[in-house]
């Protein structure tokens, strides 16, 4: 029967010119010469001793045969496609075992654990907050996504990213207590996710490391420390990325233009011996390209937006305090941190 078959690249050329209308269309479509594709048609034609097309229009028109013909090369070429697919499709079935940084655990990839979900539905996910690199070497885990310097050795590491830090609080705390400027803080509760190292280079870069202090809390990481400024606890320092989110919701707001890299950044990392197993591959693959597909907002235009939406009525340039006392963030331009402001630091 395999004899009676006409050869492969006819029928390519036969299927591509009869979807695309044109020669010239097919020709490109498959990288070839409009003049490769003719031939090919015609020695498709003289193998079946009849016209597969009606000449003599802008636009070639199947012929009853070539009518006949066409939707059986489709459905065959629809079905090699399925199987090389199934052939080749990695196999992403079982448990996968992950440890994150709790931050960006809460903040970031949980929101968006429904796309690989639905991607990849016959995969179980283990989910851990954690930023122990001990769990690199651990039996149990399979990929970590940690914050450090990545110089972790015996395993395969790769940069995430880089991220900024920046001071984030609540709009409820804003209005009910100002942030007209760095000396403001003073009077906030200054909520920190580690020893106080990061607020210390914020600070610094604010040229504001003499600032009297109030109260301060220190907290075990990061989700802590944002969590608490979503409930009004204080300012927080909040990051490029599992802050973005809450900003651009309104959950919370950057009341300064200054922001600071961050002293580690983001990376993923997995055992040798684990990260060649396809179940990794594909959740790796997705981590980089969800973070791809998802940029972070412009944090001072939701700022200044989420700010604007909660003033009850305009107020001219002598009145842009509220009656109780808030002062919304004006445009980069005009604004000013008390002493000299460093430039703006981009990653």
């Amino acid at each position: 029967m395999s004899s009676r078959l006409p050869p492969l690249n006819p029928l390519r050329a036969f299927e591509a010119t009869a979807r695309r209308g044109s020669v010239s269309a097919a020709a490109r479509e498959l990288n070839v010469t409009h003049g490769a594709i003719s031939h090919q048609i015609r020695a498709l034609e003289l193998s079946f001793n009849v016209p597969l097309f009606e000449r003599g229009g802008k636009r070639l028109r199947l012929t009853p045969q070539g009518a006949l013909l066409l939707p059986a090369v489709m459905h065959a070429f629809a079905e090699i496609a399925a199987a090389t697919a199934a052939m080749t499709r990695p196999a992403t079935s079982g448990e996968l075992r992950i440890t994150c940084v709790p931050a960006l655990l809460s903040f970031w990839m949980i929101p968006r654990l429904h796309r690989f979900t639905e991607q990849f539905p016959d995969v179980q996910l283990t989910l851990v907050a954690s930023n122990d690199e001990a769990h690199l070497h651990s039996p149990d885990v399979d990929v970590c996504l940690l914050y450090g310097d990545g110089n972790w050795g015996d395993c395969w590491v790769r940069l995430w990213s880089r991220l900024e830090l920046f001071p984030v609080v609540s709009p409820t705390l804003l209005n009910m207590r100002p942030l007209r400027s760095v000396r403001d803080l003073r009077d906030h509760v200054m909520l920190h996710g580690d020893d106080g190292r990061e607020w210390n280079t914020w600070l610094a870069a604010a040229d504001a490391t003499d600032l009297q202090r109030g109260r301060q809390h220190f907290m075990s990481d990061a989700r802590l420390s944002t969590e608490g400024a979503l409930h009004n606890q204080g300012v927080a320092l909040g990051d490029t990325i599992t802050a973005g989110s809450l900003i651009a919701r309104g959950e919370l707001i950057a009341p300064f233009d200054l922001t600071v890299p961050a002293n580690d950044a983001f990376f993923v990392a997995s055992r040798n011996e684990v990260r060649a197993a396809p179940i990794v591959r594909v959740f790796i693959d997705w981590l980089f390209a969800a973070l791809e597909s998802d940029p972070m907002p412009e944090l001072q235009t939701s700022a200044r937006t989420i700010i604007r939406s909660r003033m009850s009525r305009p107020e001219g340039p002598e009145q842009k305090s509220t009656a109780n006392g808030f002062q919304p963030v004006s445009s980069p331009k005009n604004r000013r941190l008390e002493g000299p402001q460093k430039r703006k630091i981009k990653s």
